[in-house]
């Protein structure tokens, strides 16, 4: 990740220089500079509270029984499902009756185990350059000036997407008035010296297409917001937003199941999903449910359910670690990030992290995370902010997802009413909301509402079958 582009030999020789001074420097002065809890939690701190969803509705009711049939099931409790209870609550008849299952606990997955972050997501730049490769292959029928078109719109669709899904969600909580730890403070994203250019490139792209949430920061600019010092331009992400997501999960619940019409089952998994006709057949481990429309809201489960998602839907591992004692100089609630490690102050814990390694496909889910990382992690982090007393107290993993153009997928997967919403490359907060309100919309049939995932740029089918995929039309 940090030698990207260079000879093999020029590679190795990097490398070897960067673990010595990590083995003979950077370790030892974090390991000066911090503690580490014994023994250390490995419960995420947005979970270290206890989740009251917890082996819902079994604790209050054992002799609970899961319904013989429903009008849509949703597998998965986390980011997405329960956006789609939100969303079902407030939109769906009182005979239309959605099931919720999760087979752990409600945002006890990758929603309850992150940085606590509302992202806006990938700046138009970001999101273009990964679509491009994936479309020139796809597309071996266009030219290279069409292709590039078709990846400007790829882009431009998913940022539309992700700037009203922030917006909607800070609408959301100040309507309903959840109490999540809501603060907008935005996202600084340091960039080195050999970036510069890259980010130079990212802000003209911003501009000329009018996606301005991303631009970038002067090196004062950067230590204003957020404490960190740096030396170069950063990048900035001016509506993202940090939260107890957590929380933010556990109030879409309880206020979709205030409707009446949405059922939800913790403890509860799924084995598979079979298509009977007119309905679908959800096997689970208590008793199976019958329905109309399934949504499969799994993300990195996906894969374990659906064999045909294998490389398409990839689990892959991040983790973090709770840091008691923050510097003095860091900023609350501002995101800050490197394209190494990312730290954010919540009142005085900092939630840092790192990793992108993709697992097998039969551990999604674990948590398993590295002492190395966590210290390279306060390493890159005493760098940023200075020296200090921490004390870690928490560390954890988790597995988000990505697809080979860490593109998300949105709708119908099997040609009649099984849906997907996931593939979000650990920008959940910035696809989740809006993606679960356009799936319930089709659902219903609602119609008169604008769809920000239509099926041409976020059908699994562009991976699955992509000779037969409805592709977009190309724009001029």
């Amino acid at each position: 990740m940090q030698f990207s582009g260079r000879s093999p030999l020029v590679k190795f020789g990097k490398f070897l220089a960067w673990a010595l001074r990590q083995m003979w420097c950077e370790i030892p002065e974090t390991i000066r500079s911090s503690r580490f809890e014994k023994p250390i939690s490995r419960v995420p701190i947005w979970l270290a509270d206890g989740n009251p969803w917890a082996n819902y509705p079994w604790n209050d009711n054992p002799q609970a029984q899961l319904p013989g049939s429903a009008h849509t099931v949703v597998i998965g409790a986390g980011l997405a499902g329960s956006a789609l209870a939100y969303h079902w609550g407030k939109k769906a008849d009182k005979d239309q009756t959605m099931v919720l299952l999760d087979m752990a606990d409600a945002a006890s997955g990758s929603a309850g185990r992150n940085e606590g972050l509302v992202v806006v997501g990938r700046y138009y730049h970001m999101v273009y350059s990964l679509v491009l490769p994936q479309l020139r292959r796809a597309r071996r029928d266009l030219s290279d000036t069409d292709v590039d078109k078709l990846a400007h719109q790829f882009a431009a669709t998913y940022c539309k997407s992700c700037y009203r899904n922030a917006k909607m969600i800070h609408e959301t909580i100040v309507q309903e008035g959840f109490e999540c730890d809501y603060v907008c403070e935005g996202w600084v994203q340091a960039h080195d010296g050999g970036e510069q250019e890259k980010l130079e490139d990212s802000v003209r792209m911003a501009i000329e297409t009018g996606f301005t949430d991303w631009c970038k920061i002067t090196p004062e600019e950067v230590e204003r917001r957020s404490g960190m010092k740096v030396r170069h331009n950063a990048g900035f992400s001016l509506a993202a937003a940090s939260f107890h997501p957590a929380k933010w999960c556990w109030s879409l619940l309880e206020r979709g199941m205030e409707s009446g019409n949405i059922l939800f089952y913790s403890r509860t998994k799924v084995g598979r999903v079979e298509d009977a006709g007119d309905e679908y057949l959800v096997h689970t481990a208590r008793n199976p449910i019958r329905a109309k429309y399934v949504v499969n809201a799994t993300e990195s489960y996906t894969p374990l359910l659906h064999k045909q998602f294998h490389n398409v839907v990839q689990p892959t591992q991040t983790q973090a670690a709770r840091v008691k004692g923050a510097p003095a100089r860091m900023k609350p609630a501002v995101g800050i990030s490197n394209s190494r490690a990312f730290f954010t102050r919540h009142d005085d814990n900092v939630v840092l992290g790192t990793d992108a390694t993709r697992v097998p496909d039969q551990q999604a889910g674990r948590n398993q995370p590295s002492r190395f990382l966590t210290k390279y992690v306060i390493g890159e982090m005493v760098r940023a902010m200075g020296p200090g007393n921490y004390h870690v107290t928490n560390e954890w993993s988790g597995t988000v997802t990505y697809t080979p153009d860490q593109y998300p997928i949105i709708g119908v997967f099997d040609g009649k009413r099984q849906y997907i919403l996931g593939g979000m490359a650990g920008s959940g907060t910035a696809v989740s909301f809006n993606g679960a309100r356009c799936v319930v919309n089709r659902i219903l049939g609602i119609t008169g509402e604008e769809d920000n995932y239509p099926e041409p740029y976020f059908s699994a089918t562009r991976f699955l079958d992509p000779a037969n995929h409805r592709w977009p039309e190309i724009d001029g």
